[in-house]
């Protein structure tokens, strides 16, 4: 992992979280306990602030980015899918955002809401919380039930239990 100082802020790392030595946490951010950053991740706090909660997966190839003097915001056990891009924006507890999807500037995106893959929720858009939203730009198609965060909620602790095992550790580079 690559952790970098920049203008005097120095990420904060929560106790229990793990993060891949090929991703890099810079300047202004703050993760929270038991998270999991995956391979390829860039958390930039550097003209802005990052802040991430508890429980939260940031998996393969998430850029998470905010504007000068601003904050990029994101709760606990959310779960933020491979490839996707986080702008300057809010994200409540419990949300799901799907792979390869954007999330821009000053966007949120409310509790147990879902944005599907690929989706792009546009500036200033706000998710209300339990919206399903699919689509370019993203639009509410329905509700999640409880049997979908009973799901979920296992799910998301897949990522935390991850967190806690540091299973890279025990990987071996092996030469081709």
């Amino acid at each position: 992992m690559s952790i970098y100082e920049f203008e005097n802020k120095r990420p904060i790392i929560g106790k229990g979280t793990f993060i891949y030595k090929s991703a890099d946490i810079i300047g202004d951010v703050i993760l929270g306990e038991n998270c999991y950053v995956g391979p390829g991740a860039r958390i930039r706090g550097d003209y802005g602030s990052i802040r991430i909660g508890n429980n939260t997966a940031v998996e393969e190839n998430v850029i998470i980015h905010a504007r000068p003097d601003e904050k990029t915001i994101i709760g606990d056990y959310v779960t933020i899918g491979h490839g996707a891009v986080i702008h300057n924006a809010v994200i409540l507890d419990w949300a799901i955002i799907g792979m390869g999807s954007i999330v821009s500037d000053w966007a949120q995106i409310g509790r147990w809401a879902v944005v599907a893959e690929g989706a792009l929720v546009k500036n200033k858009q706000i998710i209300p919380d339990k919206a399903i939203t699919i689509g370019v730009p993203a639009k509410v198609v329905s509700k999640i039930t409880e049997e979908y965060k009973k799901q979920w909620t296992k799910y998301k602790k897949i990522y935390s239990n991850l967190a806690k095992k540091r299973f890279p550790l025990s990987l071996k580079e092996v030469e081709i």
